[in-house]
């Protein structure tokens, strides 16, 4: 008897694990279902999602004579015209070095649900390029190495429309197709530079031609100071956006663009006493090549117009004095072009650079210059580089040593703005190597 109560036992906990376990248990169409749902939840877009990226960047920087510079003589612009001591020697004959790493960045790339049927994303960038130090014209004073922002901008795109809005590059400056030097000047004083608030409509006329209209306000860089003016007053007092237009062809291998823009800067909104609605307006013309393959990446820019000083460039404006006392203004002309011609290779990659940007002057009978390039009666003809670079990389560390040549030539200024008189030209090298580790 006690047995089989045992074995009765034995078999009624068999016979109810099997019949729970039945019903836990799901049939195959069950879990295929559950995959299926798995799956799909998996492969459906997320409804936001954010990036982090940026680089350490060291750089140690050699020159061999006094330049115009920004930022902790990091920038370089062109040598400063000979100055002559009591016994003839040139005081701006002296060097300079120095090591830093306010180039690094950090940004955030960001995108997130549809937005009036447009793909909603933003981007957010900064790096430690900031300062209000004027270099040693203001005797060093000022903070350096603050955050700085680059850029900040939002953008819905449709099919063949988008529309960006915030700050980043001029659009004269094109990421596709600047100088690929190691040197952080990018090609600064042949290539335009610099971040502006601005809006942008770009739309493609074709899979492989694009129409892009801006309107945007200087920033961070601007037009030169007139007398009586302060930083950047020149945008502030004008109501009217600088408007830029820029056709882009852009299929497997080659990049290819022309644009134009037309500005109009009130430089004061009071002079000789009385309200000034006096203008600087001016236009420019600019087109770019870019040629890329598995083997070498080639470009060439070309840019000329009034009034360049905004894009880190030559020129600026000059001031006339009419009957009433009062200033006006006309844009002095600049012409710049450039070429660099890169190895493509994965791990080393020599690359040169050749940049060239001459002064066109202004009409005669001017009493003042603003410009960027002129000093105590001199001023520059013309300017040109060449560099020499290799960047040796490895996943994402890269060491790239180069060597750049700057040439200006100084004159006396003539009545048009010109160098004419006493040519002098004087050259700085620099050596620097650049280290960098992205993520």
């Amino acid at each position: 008897m006690k047995k089989s109560t045992i074995l009765l036992g034995i078999v009624s906990s068999l016979w109810l694990s099997n019949h729970f376990k039945g019903q836990e248990t799901p049939s195959n169409k069950d879990l295929l279902k559950r995959i299926e749902a798995l799956e799909a939840e998996k492969a459906k877009p997320k409804e936001w999602d954010a990036t982090l990226y940026g680089w350490v960047r060291t750089e140690y920087n050699f020159d061999s004579r006094q330049s115009a510079y920004a930022r902790e003589y990091n920038l370089n612009l062109y040598p400063l015209d000979e100055k002559l001591d009591a016994n003839g020697k040139d005081i701006n004959g002296a060097g300079a070095s120095n090591f830093l790493a306010i180039t690094s960045r950090v940004g955030v790339k960001f995108k997130g649900p549809d937005v009036w049927g447009a793909k909603a994303s933003g981007n957010i960038e900064a790096d430690f390029f900031g300062n209000t130090e004027l270099n040693k014209t203001s005797a060093g004073s000022g903070s350096i190495g603050l955050l700085r922002l680059r850029h900040a901008t939002a953008t819905l795109a449709w099919p063949k429309t988008a529309v960006t809005f915030g700050q980043t590059w001029y659009p004269t400056f094109v990421p596709d197709v600047f100088p690929g030097v190691a040197n952080f000047n990018t090609g600064i004083m042949f290539n335009p530079f610099g971040w502006a608030g601005q809006i942008k409509v770009a739309q493609k006329l074709s899979s492989d031609l694009t129409l892009s209209v801006v309107a945007y306000k200087d920033r961070e860089f601007q037009t030169a100071n007139a007398t009586g003016a302060s930083t950047n007053s020149a945008t502030f007092n004008s109501s009217m956006p600088t408007f830029h237009g820029q056709l882009q062809y852009k299929k497997k291998n080659i990049t290819a663009g022309i644009g134009a823009e037309y500005q109009s800067l009130k430089p004061v909104i009071e002079s000789g006493g009385l309200a000034s609605d006096e203008t600087v307006n001016s236009g420019m013309y600019f087109g770019y090549f870019k040629y890329a393959n598995e083997k070498i990446i080639t470009k060439f820019y070309g840019i000329s117009g009034g009034n360049l000083h905004h894009l880190v460039m030559l020129g600026g404006f000059a001031g006339y004095t009419e009957s009433n006392g009062q200033e006006s203004y006309k844009p002095t002309k600049t012409s710049a072009f450039w070429v660099d011609i890169a190895s493509a290779n994965a791990k080393i990659a020599p690359g040169v650079f050749f940049g060239y940007t001459k002064n066109d002057g202004v009409d005669s009978g001017y009493k003042n210059l603003y410009i960027r390039g002129a000093s105590a009666g001199r001023v520059i003809d013309n300017v040109w580089r060449a560099s020499a670079r290799v960047d040796f990389k490895q996943n994402k560390f890269s060491v790239s040593p180069e060597i750049e040549y700057t040439s200006a030539k100084w004159g006396d200024v003539n009545a048009e703005g010109k160098a004419q008189n006493n040519l002098k030209e004087v050259g700085n090298f620099r050596g620097m190597v650049r280290v960098m580790y992205s993520f």
